[in-house]
Order: C-alpha cells, then sequence, then structure tokens
C-alpha cells in the first residue's frame, strides 16, 4: 500500500486522535514507562509483530524499562495515513 502524505488540517488533529503521542520534526513520537526491561520488551515484540503484519516499522529505543517509538514515513518525506495507522494499532497494545 502506498502511503499518502497528512495534510495540514489532518496534523492539527493528531493529538485529539492519538492519545499519548506527539508530534514534533514530521514525526509521531510516544514514550513508555513499565515497571521493568521484561515487561518492556515484551510490549515491544508485540509492537514488532504488529508493524510486520503492517509492514511499516517504527525507530524505537528502549533503555531498561522505558520504550520510546518514532514514526515517520521515509518514502514521503514525513508523516503519513500508515504511521497513523500504526500509532492506533499500537495504542491498543498498551499495557492495561
Amino acid at each position: 500500500m502506498k502511503a499518502t502524505l497528512l495534510t495540514a488540517e489532518q496534523l492539527s488533529s493528531v493529538a485529539e486522535k492519538l492519545p499519548g503521542w506527539t508530534l514534533a520534526d514530521q514525526r509521531l513520537r510516544r514514550q513508555w514507562r513499565f515497571r521493568n526491561f521484561v515487561e518492556a520488551f515484551g510490549f515491544m515484540t508485540r509492537v514488532a509483530l504488529l508493524a510486520e503484519a503492517m509492514n511499516h516499522h517504527p525507530e524505537w529505543s528502549n533503555v531498561y524499562a522505558t520504550v520510546t517509538i518514532e514514526l515517520t514515513t521515509h518514502d514521503v518525506n514525513g508523516l503519513s495515513d500508515r504511521d497513523l495507522k500504526l500509532a492506533e494499532a499500537i495504542n491498543l497494545l498498551e499495557p492495561g
């Protein structure tokens, strides 16, 4: 599926559509803190399986119990509909 660059109007509504995510430098960013490394790694594993199924992969880091995810679409040089869909799906994986 070809990615479609988001419009200015779509970008302005990101905060209300994606709780917890921030928008900066053509990227969506979110950070999670877990009780320990195992929980953080488990969350990353679930995100990895989801990202692979969607064929859209995050830029991310993990430091002990903190996971940071940034989403952007390199082939359109900015945020796309694919980033929004992945962020929405990641939000559904949140530990509860």
